[in-house]
């Protein structure tokens, strides 16, 4: 029997007089049965770093948020196709430049104000009014902020109570999904004019569960929303996300019935997971990547020479067999194969240290130079170990004559530092969002988004041009045309060094159901359940 959850301690208490009179009776004693577990405990490797999901991109803080928070659309259980959210129905203009989206009727914030047209306006006011430090990837989605030339919303009105009209300076492909991104969640315009600047830590949405507690580096507890507009669900009372930084902690946590589903799986236990009878693996397709950012504001990482040699120094086979899981490939361009527009053409790196060192003769650098390496300090899907990856790496570039030192901070601190462009060299990774390879070249590499999405630094107007024509026609065929010379153009001039695309699992108890390990990363809470 799986270990009840320690929220249940005081429904067991207040049911035990009942038992014991239940036992004494012969008749009675084989009717009891146990209550159904009603709270589920998620484990990860990192904490988030806010809760309002508009100012971050890390999939920690989004992957909370998402039981809190809604957007207008929503993804498909397993797929990147669009369904409704907040809004029911939609229509677009002939010129694809006006959408004006149907709201749901009777939906409330958890703070019992009313969501409303008014309430999406306010909600989209306060991000074009902002600014890439503040709400970076509504910068990225709508080419900037009101004062911005390149923003391409021209006008967001509520046209009746449940009728929303966004005007378009020019099309946009992508906006369905687009709108289904997390950072694009609708809040209540009340809490945040209450709690100002702690509305990051206050939360209120309309999604299933209400945001009770956040203990910092350690637990986040939502309680069930019994005013949800879907009916029947939530189905669970409670939901904790626990902080367990180490896999095997975090592993053993799960073994032990401590937690009921954990990401960040070593793959050397997958197996182990897959003989428990009282475990199993919930598979996630990829669309991901791992990579080796270099940031090209540091000597000498603003010499491509120097960006191709590290490329040739990685044994990526080797890694792969070592520290990642099956389904795992390696990766030659910045976006993965499922998306659209996937340049197959393009010949990877081959692992070549002498090749390598060639090239950092020609860079001045024949005897190699030295740099930090940014370890993540958590486990993704795209890379679930990262220290070990950056102690191979570490190997890797010393065989060239590249003295890498490993450093490492706090999650949130890794974050803001690799953002800034503080490291030489770091580890990271991104979870399509949308299924677009718009939200991968355009958000992590356009030279736009320095100082936002962009950790790179990485500014080549060529490219741009490209991502930037990619966003404003509508023919899937031109799109794929454009993102495949886009990723030449990586490949020739790199600003990563793609590592990795992964099928990463998460583990958890048996009788949980009606989870959707979405390919996106998401984790969506509302419909699962203990069988």
């Amino acid at each position: 029997m799986n270990k009840r959850s320690i929220t249940l301690t005081s429904i067991i208490f207040s049911i035990l007089p009942l038992f014991l009179m239940a036992c004494s009776n012969d008749d009675s004693s084989n009717d009891e049965s146990s209550p159904v577990q009603d709270t589920l405990i998620f484990a990860r490797g990192g904490d988030s770093v806010s809760l309002d999901p508009s100012e971050v991109t890390d999939g920690e803080s989004e992957n909370v948020a998402q039981s809190i928070l809604e957007t207008l659309t929503t993804f498909a259980e397993g797929e990147t196709t669009i369904e409704p959210m907040l809004a029911t129905e939609w229509s677009e203009s002939e010129d694809g430049l006006t959408y004006t989206f149907m709201l749901r009727d009777g939906v409330t914030f958890h703070d019992g104000t009313d969501f409303d047209a008014e309430a999406v306006v306010f909600n989209f006011e306060r991000w074009m009014n902002g600014d890439a430090d503040n709400f970076p990837m509504y910068g990225s989605v709508f080419g900037g902020y009101q004062a911005d030339e390149t923003h391409n919303v021209a006008s967001i009105s509520a046209i009746e109570e449940s009728t929303v009209e966004i005007k378009l300076k020019g099309p946009q492909p992508t906006l369905l999904k687009d709108l289904a991104l997390t950072p694009l969640s609708i809040s209540s315009p009340a809490a945040i004019e209450e709690s100002g600047d702690e509305y990051r830590s206050n939360p209120v949405g309309t999604g299933p569960f209400i945001f009770q507690e956040w203990q910092r580096n350690d637990r986040i507890v939502l309680e069930k929303n019994d005013e949800y507009w879907l009916d029947g669900y939530p189905k669970l009372e409670q939901v904790i996300f626990r902080t367990i930084p180490d896999n095997s902690a975090r592993l053993n946590a799960l073994l032990s019935g401590e937690v009921d589903l954990i990401a960040g799986l070593d793959s050397e236990n997958y197996a182990q997971i897959e003989e428990d009878p009282e475990l199993m693996l919930f598979s996630r397709p990829p669309l991901n990547l791992g990579y080796l950012g270099m940031t090209l504001t540091h000597e000498p990482f603003d010499d491509p020479l120097v960006r191709q040699a590290l490329s040739h120094a990685v044994n990526k086979d080797a890694m792969i067999e070592a520290f990642f899981g099956e389904g795992t490939i390696a990766a030659k361009n910045p976006i993965p194969p499922a998306v659209e527009g996937y340049n197959d053409a393009i010949e990877p790196y081959p692992y070549d240290p002498e090749k390598a060192k060639e090239l950092l003769a020609e860079a001045g650098l024949p005897d190699g130079f030295e740099m930090e390496l940014y370890a993540m300090p958590v486990s993704r899907p795209y890379m679930p170990d990262g220290a070990k990856v950056a102690e191979y790496l570490q190997s890797n570039f010393a065989d060239i004559g590249v003295k890498a030192e490993i450093v490492t901070f706090e999650w949130a601190t890794y974050i803001e530092k690799a953002l800034n462009g503080e490291a030489d060299a770091f580890l990271l990774g991104w979870t399509g969002m949308n299924g677009d390879a718009d939200n991968f070249l355009y958000t992590l590499w356009h030279g736009d988004n320095i100082g936002s999405t962009n950790s790179t630094q990485y500014d080549n107007p060529e490219l741009d041009t490209l991502l930037d024509q990619a966003r404003t026609t509508t023919d899937q065929e031109e799109r794929n045309g454009l993102y495949e010379q886009a990723q030449v153009i990586m490949h020739e001039d790199p600003p990563v060094i793609p590592l990795v695309h992964t099928s990463p699992a998460l583990a958890g108890k048996e009788n949980i159901i009606g989870f959707d390990p979405h390919p996106t990363g998401r984790v969506m809470t509302t419909k699962i359940e203990f069988k």
